[in-house]
C-alpha cells in the first residue's frame, strides 16, 4: 500500500470515526483540509509514524483547556493512533479587540489551575516527547522535565556550547531563587508561540496545538513574546487587568523562553542554542 493510499484510510477512518465520511481533501502532508459528507469542513493532520499517543495527547490537551470555558480551541471530531481530526477555524487576522480577549482568556485559563505540575497524559513539543510526570515544586519540575532534557540533547548534537550549558545548568540549580514568588499551577497551552494562535472572526482568538500541562503561568506569557504576537502589549495589559502578574514578571520573561529554546536548538541548531546562552545570561542577571 502506498503512503497516500495509507493516509486516505486515515482519513476515511477519523471521518468514519465522527459519524461521516470524506467528500474531498485538500492539501499535502500531514495536515489537510477536509470537506466532509454532513456538510462539515474540517482540519485534519495524518502522520502513519507518529509516536505512540502523539494525536491522543493533542486530543486530550485541547479538551483539557476547552473544559475550562475561557478560551476557545477547536473542537475534536475524532482522533486515531495515526491522525486527529477537528472543526475548521477560518482566519481573518489579528485585532486589538481579540489580543484583548485572549489575555482575558488566557488569565482566566490559567486561574483554572490544574492538580500538580505536569499532566494525567503523554506529552510532546513539536515530535519531542515531554516528561509530564506530577511534581508538586516548580523549580524540580522545570528543571527535570523542561530543561535538563533538551539541554542534555542540545548538547549532543553540538547545538549548544559549553558556556552556554555551564550557564543553564546554573539557572536549574538557582530556579528557587529566580523564578519569583511560588505560583500554584497554571492551566497552560504549554507551547504557546503565535504560530499556535488563530486569529478567527468575529474578534477571537483560537488556541491549537497545545502542549497541554499544569506549569507556571508566566510560561505562557513568555512564549508569546518569544517569536513576536500581534498586539502583544494588548494581551498582557488585558491579562494583568484580570490575574495581576507578579512583580519582576517582565525580568523572569528570559528564565520562561529557555526550555522553548533549548528544544529549538535540539531540532535546528546552533543558532538557538547560542539564544539560549543568552537567555540564561538573562535569567541569571535577573
Amino acid at each position: 500500500m502506498g503512503a497516500l493510499e495509507a493516509e486516505r484510510l486515515e482519513l476515511d477512518g477519523l471521518a468514519a470515526a465522527a459519524g461521516t465520511s470524506v467528500l474531498s481533501v485538500v492539501g499535502a502532508g500531514r495536515s489537510r483540509r477536509v470537506r466532509l459528507g454532513d456538510g462539515r469542513e474540517a482540519f485534519a493532520k495524518v502522520w502513519a509514524h507518529a509516536p505512540q499517543d502523539f494525536f491522543q495527547a493533542e486530543a486530550r490537551g485541547l479538551a483539557w483547556l476547552a473544559g475550562t470555558g475561557a478560551v476557545d480551541v477547536p473542537d475534536v471530531l475524532s482522533y486515531s493512533r495515526g491522525g486527529i481530526l477537528m472543526a475548521w477555524i477560518a482566519e481573518v487576522g489579528p485585532s486589538p479587540a481579540a489580543a484583548e480577549a485572549l489575555g482575558r482568556g488566557l488569565a482566566r485559563m490559567h486561574s483554572c489551575g490544574a492538580a500538580a505540575f505536569g499532566a494525567e497524559w503523554p506529552g510532546f513539543v513539536g515530535t519531542l516527547p515531554l516528561d509530564n510526570r506530577l511534581r508538586d515544586l516548580w523549580p524540580a519540575f522545570y528543571a527535570e522535565a523542561r530543561l535538563a532534557p533538551y539541554l542534555e540533547l542540545a548538547r549532543s548534537r553540538g547545538a549548544i556550547s559549553g558556556r552556554g550549558a555551564a550557564l543553564v545548568e546554573q539557572v536549574m540549580s538557582r530556579l528557587e531563587q529566580l523564578g519569583g514568588p511560588p505560583e500554584p499551577p497554571s492551566r497552560l497551552h504549554g507551547d504557546l508561540w503565535s504560530g499556535n494562535v488563530m486569529w478567527g472572526a468575529p474578534g477571537s482568538a483560537w488556541l491549537v496545538d497545545p502542549a497541554a500541562h499544569g506549569g507556571h503561568r508566566e510560561t505562557d506569557l513568555a512564549m508569546l513574546a518569544l517569536f513576536g504576537t500581534p498586539y502583544l502589549d494588548r494581551i498582557v495589559a488585558a491579562y494583568d487587568e484580570v490575574a495581576p502578574l507578579a512583580a519582576g514578571w517582565q525580568r523572569r520573561v528570559p528564565l520562561h523562553q529557555l526550555h522553548p529554546l533549548l528544544v529549538h536548538a535540539a531540532l535546528f541548531g546552533s543558532s538557538y542554542g547560542m539564544q539560549a546562552e543568552r537567555a540564561a545570561a538573562a535569567a541569571l542577571a535577573g
